[in-house]
């Protein structure tokens, strides 16, 4: 995930793997489903923006053949690089500081990475701006304030525990600029940007052993920030890591809305 100064979530520490391989789990299935849909085939020039781990990309490669390319970038690539080969160049790219690539494209997606950005108009503008005419561009992002729970079942204090942790989790990506409710959005910041056949869903787990990964990992990397602001205490944030490995928490993620539009053909 590409991400501006102060990013909650640094690619750079450990739990970032385990991050992406649950995310990959969750939702590269009706990530690719839309771009299939969307009509990918062999040629095709992508541009995965914010990429993360290697999934998508490679699945992109086996879409667009040796007559395609996608262009993979992130602010930080040591986890896409193993994607990298002769129809996918993986290239290290800040979307809140650097100018888009000098070339366009067919396809352009980024997943979980604009709600992060502080100046997400400019991003946004920027993918639209390397459309070629026809192009689509697919964005999928998370709307936190759709589901403000992780545990939608609040039935005991486990849950409630976990609801917890959830809402300082929420306050900390809102206090570093984040805007929780930008999922919904993005049909009408597509309409708006000139794109037309604009179309959305919006798709989320309610419980899966990816979830308990997922919720793990950034528990984790979140937990001195947790502790520091005074949202939770050690205690409790032990007490939530060992209810999720006993696997007593049904947990759901933040609702991941899928946008998509396509730049006028004239």
């Amino acid at each position: 995930m590409a991400h501006d100064e102060g990013y909650l979530l640094d690619n750079r520490q450990a739990e970032a793997g385990v991050r992406f391989d649950a995310l990959s789990e969750l939702f590269d299935p009706s990530t690719f489903r839309h771009i299939e849909e969307l009509g990918i085939r062999e040629g095709w020039r992508c541009w995965e923006v914010g990429v993360g781990g290697a999934s998508v990309p490679r699945w992109l490669a086996g879409r667009v053949g040796a007559t395609g390319r996608v262009l993979a970038t992130d602010i930080d690539v040591s986890w896409a690089r193993q994607a990298a080969s002769p129809v996918v160049e993986v290239r290290h790219h800040d979307m809140a500081r650097d100018e888009p690539p000098a070339e366009t494209f067919d396809l352009v997606h980024a997943r979980l990475v604009l709600v992060h950005l502080t100046d997400r108009d400019r991003a946004l503008q920027s993918m639209i701006s390397v459309l070629r005419p026809g192009g689509i561009l697919l964005i999928e992002d998370a709307d936190p304030a759709l589901l403000p729970l992780i545990c939608p079942d609040e039935r005991g204090p486990e849950q409630r525990l976990a609801n917890k942790l959830r809402s300082a989790f929420r306050s900390l990506l809102a206090e570093r600029g984040g805007d929780l409710a930008y999922g919904r959005k993005l049909p009408r910041l597509l309409r708006e940007a000139g794109l037309i056949e604009v179309r959305a869903d919006a798709f989320f787990p309610i419980t899966s052993p990816a979830c308990d990964l997922l919720e793990t990992a950034t528990v984790n990397q979140v937990r001195d920030s947790l502790i520091a602001h005074g949202y939770a205490t050690a205690q409790e944030i032990d007490e939530h890591l060992d209810n999720v490995s006993a696997g007593r928490l049904d947990l759901a993620t933040a609702p991941m809305i899928s946008a998509w539009g396509r730049r006028p053909a004239a």
